[in-house]
């Protein structure tokens, strides 16, 4: 099972990343998504008791009860994006959900919860995950009220306003676009009291929801504390957190046993509300609101440097993890404030789409320093920037994030800080082009303009980044010569690029049509060696380019992996990749590898296997190749076929 904090991007790609990840290691697998539109291919009775382990990948609160039973792993979301294969292997050793409160280990081996279905529970503690968890569950349940709200009251100012004299929109009373307008008021009004409530839900289980919910209603109603404005988001974290662990507490109580039925359903909700709503009315109220009163004043002041300065910090935080723990922070502050100061939330709203949108145009600029796969996840990436997806960048990120993490940051800084110096709004808290397309942004012309600087700024420093990584190349690659030039390798029809998909397989399937280059570009070992872990990473079995390089470097030190008669097999043993997997290459012109019959490599197999998988697996591949690569016949046949269909042809005998 997948889950995400806002359903959209990590939902599915752990999803995807997980069955992927099973089929090549000859497992069966179904996935249940638990996206934002509900739950998709669900896990049926008889799935569960048919399965030998249960993998819950998830950042926000799901039921577990159905689980009982059943060796069960849980983790976020994110593992399972990144570390698929590593999470098949350790479920078969995850111990038996007992569904009473095992708790989670440190590194997320296993969950319990006391009475409940929710993934947090009284074993957890309080450590940093649970509280990252439990806001995130919060905050997942929160979005569709602020989005809805939000849209609801930009397309009825749109529509129905009318100018003011001091500038701004007005719709009149009694009107159709008013009563729009009203309804998405009312969404806006829930936000606060539903994230406190699902904060505390996560925390304490059901008998938690109300007394959070409440709390979160008090939280935001400063006339009951003598405050102008409330104590807003912030109050509705502190009560959410307040409401669960005050439950929790209750829940440890020992009562006689004729009591124990209506613990759940009166005693603890009643207790729990009437504690916490009397205890922030006349000790946390005051407090709490006067920091939120004086956090929004201080934003409000915000002009020129200041603004474009926190501009930068919400667009570095936006683009670092795209989606994760430090986008979310940002995302929610910006969210939080939405109602009372929307520039804030216009900084993120124009660094949210950057990245994506970067990544997918330095596809277009620089076709040929990407694979075919990649260039088709730059199209995707294009898509979901449009519609203010930050997660569309991540494949990117995990096969280069020395290049590409560092790009968007620089993107999103520059995008936050043009929005800040202009005063961009944004009534929506959603970000990307989509919200200004609907209406929901004052300052559009700024807000694109924002958005177009960031997006080139990403764009322009990943291939400048990528190509600097790449080292020596040939003098020219087709079109680029002399002095200080990059050359790239590009797709022509004769032979340069990787190979189309549908040949055969070699070698188990580990070297496929897609890792095979037929024109090598690099003139250097170290350029080859980059040259052929990006071509790798094509297959999606590659989370870090840098690192399989380091690791195939490291290898190069302990001595050559030239063999001779032309030949070069450099290999690693590293968890850069996910799965085994092969590449191979030919260079017109030959590589000077330190052979010691002093021959240049013209034939290049690149093996990357994981750690996990790096003993007898590595070695077979190694033989099998070898073996092979002693008979003349085969190296020149090798070396003479012409085009990919007659190279897979001949790999094919390697077996």
């Amino acid at each position: 099972m997948t889950a995400c904090p806002t359903g959209i991007a990590h939902t599915y790609m752990a999803a995807e990343k997980l069955t992927q990840a099973a089929e090549a290691l000859g497992h069966d697998i179904k996935v249940e998504t638990q996206g934002s539109i509900g739950a998709e291919n669900e896990l049926t009775d008889n799935d569960v008791s048919r399965a030998d382990g249960i993998i819950v990948a998830a950042d926000k609160d799901v039921d577990l009860s159905r689980f009982v039973g059943k060796r069960l792993l849980v983790v976020g979301v994110a593992e399972g994006i990144h570390h698929p294969e590593r999470l098949i292997e350790r479920v078969m050793a995850a111990p038996v959900h007992e569904g009473d409160g095992g708790g989670m280990g440190a590194d997320g081996g296993g969950v319990g919860s006391r009475g409940g279905p929710g993934v947090l529970g009284p074993g957890l503690g309080a450590g940093r995950g649970t509280v990252y968890k439990a806001l995130m569950n919060g905050v997942s349940y929160m979005i569709p009220f602020v989005v809805v709200g939000g849209l609801l009251i930009a397309v009825s100012l749109a529509l129905g306003g009318h100018p003011r004299p001091d500038g701004g929109l007005v719709i009149p009373d009694g009107t159709f676009w008013k009563h729009v307008n009203d309804i998405g008021v009312i969404g806006f009004t829930l936000m606060v009291p539903i994230l406190s409530g699902y904060i505390a839900y996560a925390i304490g289980d059901r008998p938690a929801l109300v007394p959070g919910m409440i709390g979160g209603w008090i939280a935001n109603t400063g006339a009951l504390y003598d405050s102008k404005s409330g104590a807003g988001f912030i109050g509705a974290i502190v009560t959410g957190f307040l409401a669960g662990y005050l439950v929790l507490w209750i829940k440890r109580i020992r009562v006689p046993r004729f009591v124990r039925p209506i613990m759940p359903i009166i005693v603890i909700p009643v207790v729990a509300t009437s504690v916490l709503g009397l205890f922030f009315i006349y000790v946390l109220g005051r407090p709490i609101a006067w920091v939120f009163e004086h956090l929004t004043g201080w934003l409000d002041g915000l002009t020129g440097a200041s603004a474009a300065l926190l501009g930068v910090l919400l667009g570095l935080m936006i683009a670092f993890d795209m989606g994760g723990p430090v986008n979310k922070t940002a995302f929610l502050f910006g969210a939080g404030l939405v109602s009372k100061n929307p520039e804030i939330m216009g900084m993120c709203a124009a660094a949210i789409p950057v990245p994506p949108l970067g990544q997918g145009l330095a596809t277009l600029l620089r076709r040929g320093m990407f694979s075919e796969q990649e260039r088709e996840t730059g199209l995707a990436a294009l898509f979901m920037g449009f519609f203010g997806i930050t997660e569309g960048a991540i494949p990117f990120a995990a096969a280069r994030p020395a290049r590409v993490i560092p790009a968007n940051m620089l993107g999103g800084a520059v995008a936050g800080a043009i929005a800040g110096l202009a005063s961009v709004g944004d009534s929506v808290p959603h970000g990307g082009p989509i919200v200004a397309v609907l209406g929901a942004v004052s300052g559009v012309a700024m807000f694109f303009v924002a958005i177009g600087v960031g997006m080139v700024a990403t764009a322009l420093t990943t291939v400048t980044l990528m190509a600097v990584g790449r080292g020596e190349r040939a003098g020219s690659a087709e079109g680029g010569s002399g002095a200080g030039a990059v050359a790239v390798p590009v797709a022509r029809t004769g032979g340069v690029g990787v190979a189309a998909p549908g040949a055969a397989d070699v070698l188990s399937g580990y070297l496929t049509a897609r890792t095979v280059r037929l024109d090598l570009a690099a003139v250097r070992k170290e350029a080859a060696i980059r040259e052929l872990a990006e071509v790798l990473a094509g297959t999606g079995q590659v989370r870090d380019v840098d690192a399989l390089v380091t690791a195939a470097l490291a290898r190069e030190e302990l001595g050559t992996t030239g063999l001779g008669e032309e030949i070069a097999i450099p290999h690693a043993k590293t968890d850069a990749v996910t799965a085994p997997v092969v590449g191979f290459a030919r260079s017109a012109e030959g590589i000077e590898w330190g052979a010691l019959d002093g021959s240049k490599a013209r034939l290049i197999f690149m093996i990357a296997v994981p750690e996990a998988l790096a003993g007898d697996e590595h070695l077979r591949i190694l033989a099998l190749l070898a073996r092979k690569l002693l008979d003349p016949g085969f190296r020149e046949r090798l070396l003479d076929a012409e085009g990919e269909g007659a190279v897979l042809g001949v790999l094919a005998e390697v077996r």
